[in-house]
């Protein structure tokens, strides 16, 4: 996978970033040991890390830069089956910001030759302050791997005899020619940040996201876990009531029974008496015992009443948001940002479209067709082959200001 660092037209290494710095360097021959397998980094172990694969002239100015992420295991050892062709891929890159010597050869996630390898890559940070280029950019001047530098060899001036000619004017440069090509390398730098920028933009939300659906899942399953709980208690309630009638009812019956054997208890009062007595003690036993289930069934209702009404579980992230009172912030287009209260975060998640087009006042079918004008400002007008016609018009900025049937179409069609 990896060659020689140092080839015929320059060097090779590879340098670990830690967010915008520069973490760790190392020449090309040295990570193919790790990928070899012959040595770990105990420090990296079970961590993805983010690296760049950096191509050096011989005077060590930067020709082209490969963003690449690489699993290390428990032991510290490289993924044995990552097999990304960096090196073809670095002399395969487009072009990318000029570094000090020319456009570089750039190979990121939003400019990968290969689309089979865009989920290996990964892409830079070009934020003012946080600008990963800048870094590897002074790392590769201090030189901390000890390149030597080579220096372009210059012609020596022999004398010759030769008639006296004239020396040819050089050619003026063409300043429109410069300005078109440095106009030129502009836009493609602000191409790539936008591309960069976006794509870190879907990664924090698919990271939010993927959070949320965690906690959201977590609180799921405790509401299923005290739902169940719920019901266990009401089954026992419910036999616990059943058991009390069935205890109320041979009370009754043994009063019933106390009633009807008064005459013989008179007959024989000392037999009576004694049996009276055991009677007495059993009903006041039973009695005592049905106070006892009456408690018990006072206790399970306000137990039961308690995990209903519970508020969230401590130290879980949706107790934190709301005893800070945090905010979650979406954008849509037509309102822009817009901050989620605590109570919005669920239902909002369940259709973040419908949320978006109430807030603008519309509901969610008219919202959906300004939003594909906003998206794709062409006329909407069908012809007889049923295409559209596709004329290119004003878009309308305004979910609000949007009539259909009329903003979506060109001034021909709208006649």
């Amino acid at each position: 996978m990896m060659s020689a660092d140092q080839a015929t037209e320059g060097y090779s290494a590879v340098f670990f970033m830690d967010g915008s710095r520069v973490a760790r360097q190392m020449r090309a021959t040295e990570f193919g040991a790790f990928l070899d397998g012959y040595v770990g980094l105990s420090d990296l172990a079970e961590t993805d890390v983010k690296a760049v694969l950096v191509d050096l002239s011989g005077d060590l100015s930067i020709q082209a830069l490969v963003f690449f992420r690489i699993w290390f295991d428990e032991e510290g050892r490289a993924d044995s089956s990552w097999n990304v062709p960096i090196e073809d891929l670095a002399r395969r890159g487009a072009k990318g910001p000029d570094l000090g010597n020319g456009s570089i050869r750039l190979v990121c996630r939003s400019l990968c030759p290969d689309s089979r390898f865009s989920e290996e890559l990964w892409d830079p940070d070009m934020t003012p302050g946080n600008n990963q280029f800048q870094s590897i950019r002074k790392a590769v001047d201090a030189n901390t791997l000890k390149f030597r530098k080579i220096e372009p060899a210059e012609s020596e001036d022999i004398p010759v005899l030769a008639a006296a000619t004239e020396p040819k004017p050089e050619p003026k440069e063409d300043a429109s020619s410069k300005e078109r090509t440095r106009l030129a390398q502009l836009i493609r730098e602000q191409r790539l940040r936008i591309k960069t920028l976006q794509s870190v933009h879907r990664d924090s939300l698919a990271d939010i996201q993927r959070e949320h659906r965690v906690e959201l899942q977590t609180v799921r399953n405790e509401l299923t876990e005290l739902e169940q709980k719920y019901e266990r208690i009401r089954l026992n309630n419910e036999q616990l009531k059943k058991r009390l009638s069935e205890r109320n009812e041979q009370y009754l019956a043994l009063q019933e029974q106390v009633a009807s054997e008064g005459e013989a208890l008179e007959r024989d009062d000392a037999k009576s008496g004694a049996e009276l007595v055991l009677l007495q003690e059993q009903l006041e036993r039973r009695q005592r015992e049905l106070e006892s289930r009456d408690e018990k069934i006072i206790a399970l209702e306000q137990e039961n009443y308690e995990l209903r009404h519970r508020e969230p579980t401590e130290d879980t992230l949706m107790e934190e948001l709301r005893k800070q009172s945090v905010f979650l912030v979406a954008y849509h287009a037509g309102i822009g940002h817009v901050t989620l209260p605590f109570d919005d975060i669920e239902g909002y998640f369940e259709n973040p479209v419908a949320y978006a087009a109430d807030r603008c006042g519309l509901n969610e079918p008219a919202y959906l067709e300004w939003l594909g004008h906003y998206e794709n400002p062409v006329c909407q007008h069908g012809n007889e082959s049923g295409d559209a016609c596709g004329e290119p018009i004003m878009r309308v900025s305004q979910p609000g200001d949007f009539r259909a049937g009329v903003d979506d179409r060109c001034e021909q069609h709208q006649a």
